[in-house]
This record gives C-alpha cells, structure tokens and sequence, in this order.
C-alpha cells in the first residue's frame, strides 16, 4: 500500500477513539453525536485506543455522524471503498480476506461473489425456512418459561434464534453447532476484557478463525458429494459465468455470516426487549395487532438497536464532505447510531415509536452495494422470535440488563451484517 501524507490536524475534543466513551451509556454518547451534528458533521479523530494492531503511522480518520453524509459516503463505492478494510484500523489483507469475505471487497470481485451467494437470500428462500425460524422461535421461548425467573434473556432467548437459524440455513452439523457459536462469539469479543480474561487478541482470533474455516472446509466437501438443500450446497454449486467460489471464499464467507447474522440479530433482540419494557405502550400497541403492526414495528427495533455501531471506508479520490476536504487514503467511519438519531431525518428520534413510517434508517446499510443481503433473514426471525414472546409471555419486565455495559464497550468493532 502506497505511504499517504496527511496534513497535520488537530483531533477533536469529543474523543471518539478512546474506551471510555464507549463504556457510557447511549444517552450520554448522543449527546456527543448530537453536538457534532450541529456544529461539525465531519471531524477529526484520533487511531482507536486499544487497537488490535497498534500502528504508529496511523494518523486518524474522519468521523461522519450526520444521516446524509452517512448515506452518501455509502452510495459512493466510486470514492469510498471497502477493499482496504471496514474497522478502524488497518488490518493485513489476507487476514481481511479470511474474515470478511466481500464486506472487504470493492468491485468487480465484490460483484461477482455478491452475486454467487446472492441466491440463497431472495424473498422465495427466506420463505422456504420462515417456517423453521417459527418452530425454533417456539421451542427458544418455551425453553426460556422453563428456565423461571432470573433467566439469562441474552444467552438463553436472543442468542439463541441467530445460531440456530444459521444452523438450518446453512446445513451446520449438530456436532460443529457449539463450537461454530462459541467462535463467532470470539471473532467480536476480542476488545472485550472480561471476555478476554487475559488471553491474546490475535491468538484469539486466530484460533476462532481456524475453527469456522475448518468447518466450512469440511461442510464443503461433503456437500459437494452429497447435495441438499441448503446454503452449503448452493455455495460449492453456485457458478457465474463460468466461475466457482474456492473453498477459501467459501470458507471467509461462512466466518462473515456466522459472526455477522449471529451478532447483530442478537443484540437487536436484547434492546428491543429492553424498550418494549421501558415503554409498555408501545408494546401494547403492536400486540393489539401484532400481524398489522409489526412490519413497521421492526424498523424501529433495528433503528432503535443501532445493532452495527460503525463502519469504515478508506478514500480513493479527494472529496468533499460535511464542509470537510477527504483526501486520498483517509479513512472515513460511519457512526450509524449518530445517523439513525439525526432529527432532520427522524422527528423525535429519542421516542421509540413502533409506529414511525417512513424510517429510513441505516442499520442496514445507507443503501449502495454493500447494504446488508441477510436483512430479511433478520427480519423473519425478529418477527417470529417477538411474535413469540410477547403472546407466550405477555407481562415481560426487564431489569437494568447486564449484557448493555459489556457488549457496548466492544460493540464498536463488532462485525457488520453488511455484505
């Protein structure tokens, strides 16, 4: 990679970089969101502390908060790419290549492998497993009435669905199940310290990584002799003109979709149970129509959720931004809780509104070509999985839940869903 000179800036006093930050509540880092808004939508900020890899060359990257300004650096794949990495910070390419697939990918590459596995996401294969998702969505609630009071709604209902419909979608056997789970745990826990409880980063992810690839190399090969119906085979089948995936493409692809589908679905669950008990009336509105009302509703569970806190592109022309003059080779990183609170977007974006139309919002992607291919999967099993609950357990109260202060310090480099 070509050496960049970035003129010397100064970083802005809202210090988005830092641990800190993101170890305060959502209201308290809306307010700094909210503040950069008004006055300066594209600022300067430090490399993130506690980087993965700690690069001294690393000078800093734009950060962009405001709705438009989000979707636009989204739309423009002609001057912000992917393919030089979507954290933070720099990561050697051929770990990119191993994690993140075509999330990390520009065209024509992302083109061609986009549309290979494009197949298994259209509305007629979301169909064919929406009645799986119901039946796990079913047996997950029951399972968690079983458990009583005290239960562990994270790792006992909203983690649970995400792994499960994984399974199904994909063909994963149930003897890989829990370690293909606990891996794609790992691949996004590794800024986590309690998670960590003093291991390596690296070593960590290395080993996660080996693990997903292992699996996906085996699935492969026996897919290819033994056909089914499932997102395996259709990988080792797929062909455009001409082309395969390699089992190296189909194995990063299969750690994307095992980290990424897992994750967020997760933490979207947890929040919006979480708003559901803090704002009852709105939870008494959906189930007083709950077919009629929660196409709608899931919108704002996943504007509200913000489950994907950031995402980065790297300039490949000079442009100008918010006021702002990007140059070639900066990094610019999306902050999508920013984008989907902006008031000149949503009117009183603070209100959970199940009723909010239209919600435009970005947790899926400001649109482009990397917007988020597993979006309706999402959707299916939001809508299953609260369909569920809120008919099985009508009276839901919720504490001051644990997981917010855990997974919100790591949460900011957590795996996109965006492919």
């Amino acid at each position: 990679m070509t050496a960049i000179v970035t003129p010397q800036r100064e970083y802005d006093e809202i210090d988005l970089s830092s641990r800190a930050f993101w170890a305060t509540r959502a209201a308290d880092r809306e307010r700094s969101f909210a503040a950069l808004r008004a006055d300066r939508p594209v600022s300067w900020h430090r490399p993130v502390e506690d980087a993965l890899m700690e690069d001294p060359e690393d000078p800093g990257y734009w950060a962009v908060v405001r709705h438009a300004d989000i979707v636009d650096v989204s739309r423009r794949s002609d001057v912000f790419v992917s393919g030089q990495g979507v954290m933070f910070e720099n990561i050697p390419e051929e770990m990119l290549e191993a994690s993140q697939s075509f999330l990390a990918m520009d065209a024509p590459r992302h083109t061609k492998i986009r549309k290979l596995v494009s197949a298994a996401f259209t509305p007629k294969q979301v169909r064919r497993i929406e009645e799986q998702i119901k039946a796990n969505a079913r047996d997950i609630v029951r399972e968690l009435a079983d458990a009583g009071s005290g239960a562990d709604f994270v790792k006992q209902c909203s983690g649970q669905l995400p792994i499960r419909t994984l399974s199904d979608m994909v063909g994963i056997p149930e003897s890989h199940r829990e370690s293909v789970a606990h891996a794609a745990d790992a691949s996004v826990s590794w800024a986590d310290p309690i998670y960590l409880a003093g291991r390596d980063p690296i070593d960590m992810i290395f080993e996660a990584q080996m693990t997903l690839h292992g699996v996906a190399f085996e699935m492969a090969e026996h897919r290819r002799a033994h056909p089914a119906e499932d997102l395996m085979s259709n990988l080792v089948q797929a062909e455009v003109d001409g082309e395969s995936l390699t089992d190296e493409e189909i194995a990063a692809f299969f750690v994307l979709l095992s980290v990424a589908g897992n994750d967020t679905t997760r933490q979207t669950t947890s929040h919006t149970l979480k708003a559901l008990t803090d704002f009852p009336e709105q939870r008494e509105w959906l189930m007083a129509d709950f077919d009629g009302r929660i196409g709608t509703a899931l919108e704002e569970f996943v504007r509200w959720a913000s489950p994907v806190m950031t995402f980065r592109r790297t300039a490949v022309a000079d442009f100008e931004l918010g006021g702002q003059q990007i140059s070639v080779g900066e990094k610019v990183v999306m902050f999508y809780a920013s984008g989907n609170f902006d008031p000149d977007v949503f009117e009183q974006p603070g209100r959970f509104d199940l009723s909010r139309s239209p919600n435009p919002h970005v947790s899926f992607g400001g649109g482009g070509a990397h917007f988020c291919l597993g979006n309706q999967v999402a959707k299916a099993q939001l809508r299953a999985l609260f369909g569920e609950l809120l008919s099985t357990l009508p009276t839901i109260t919720a504490g001051e839940p644990d997981y917010l202060a855990g997974n919100f310090v790591h949460a900011v480099r957590a795996m996109p869903c965006f492919f």
